[in-house]
């Protein structure tokens, strides 16, 4: 644990140093392909950071901070895009923008509003820790569970903790920087159609970022040959196919084992069965059933391919077994700590 503390700092060490870099050439070069050229080194770096780490969770977390999102955002960066641009007043924020999944509200909701916000975030917060907690304790028992209970445990466990981590996140680097950020959730478990849990619900910092660097490109590209409606369609494919290649390679910085394509195919059928969706309203005018009935529908349907496609790489290569340590880990030093304070 100590040896992968110390890598820690050097790989945020090596990030720093590098943000420093490219807020530095944003000033001496202007946006294009040269500016583009000139960060190539750092994207680079970014993609071999996270093989300094040999734990689960050190690993994937750096691979979704610095190999894909901050990529991402580098190079829109490198063309003046948002959400680097216009360029932060000062470093400070420009290190905490292009390093951490967070997006700034730009229309803050009135301080009444917030507040009533606030108190049922917290609300939800709190019981999304205990049920993980309770989670991590169960799988002392999942050997005489039900293999289907087992897996929409793991499902769960994905869900809880991507979230847990994210928001915790978000919370430090909103107090540090004084300002209100986006929510990266918004209750995927309550989204009415695969639209509303991709685009509007499920890791919204990725799905911005995906919007503009992938979608909106791709979109304008085949609109002139295919036409705005089956152009957009085609970004909305193209978002998904980037999408489950940059999570492939995240699979690969915890397995280290060549791709199998399985991540891949979990991405491109959600984007085949979301742009079937969205075609089906647009042309039919179809109106979806009750809420509860198209929720258990979307949830039923994440979780089945979610099994079939998502999880069997991590399952084959006990990834899940090393996290759910790691968590537990956590959890022991964290009351080794509290015991000492109290005695």
């Amino acid at each position: 644990m100590e040896e992968e503390l110390r890598k820690l700092s050097k790989v945020w060490i090596s990030a720093i140093v590098s943000i420093c870099y490219c807020y530095l050439i944003s000033s001496r070069i202007s946006k294009g392909v040269l500016r583009l050229l000139t960060i190539l080194p750092v994207c680079i770096l970014f993609l071999v950071l996270p093989l300094s780490f040999s734990s689960v969770h050190f690993c994937v977390i750096s691979a979704l901070f610095f190999s894909w999102i901050a990529n991402f955002k580098l190079i829109l960066f490198a063309f003046d895009q948002r959400p680097l641009f216009p360029r932060p007043a000062n470093l400070y924020r420009f290190i905490c923008y292009a390093c951490f999944p967070i997006k700034i509200r730009q229309n803050p909701s009135p301080s009444t509003d917030t507040n009533r916000l606030l108190f049922k975030l917290k609300w939800v917060l709190a019981v999304k820790i205990l049920i993980f907690g309770v989670l991590l304790h169960t799988y002392e028992y999942s050997d005489s569970l039900p293999r289907f209970a087992v897996l929409a445990m793991y499902c769960l466990h994905i869900y809880l903790e991507v979230e847990l981590v994210l928001v915790s996140v978000g919370a430090v680097v909103s107090t540090l920087l004084g300002c209100d950020i986006e929510p990266v959730f918004n209750e995927p478990y309550l989204a009415t159609s695969l639209q509303d849990f991709w685009s509007r619900r499920w890791n919204l910092m990725v799905s911005s970022v995906l919007r503009t660097t992938v979608h909106i490109p791709v979109q304008r590209f085949a609109t002139r040959f295919l036409g705005s409606n089956t152009a957009m369609f085609v970004g909305v494919m193209a978002s998904f196919l980037v999408s489950g290649l940059m999570h492939e390679l995240v699979f690969f910085y915890a397995i280290r084992l060549p791709p199998t394509w399985e991540v891949t195919c979990f991405f491109v059928l959600h984007g085949v069965a979301t742009t079937t969706e969205i075609a089906v309203k647009r042309t039919l005018r179809w109106r979806p059933p009750h809420r509860a009935v198209s929720g258990l529908g979307v949830l039923a349907f994440v979780s089945v391919t979610g099994v079939w496609l998502f999880l069997p790489q991590l399952l084959r290569n006990n990834v899940h077994e090393r996290a759910i340590r790691e968590c537990l880990l956590v959890i022991d030093l964290v009351k080794r700590r509290l015991f000492i304070s109290s005695s």
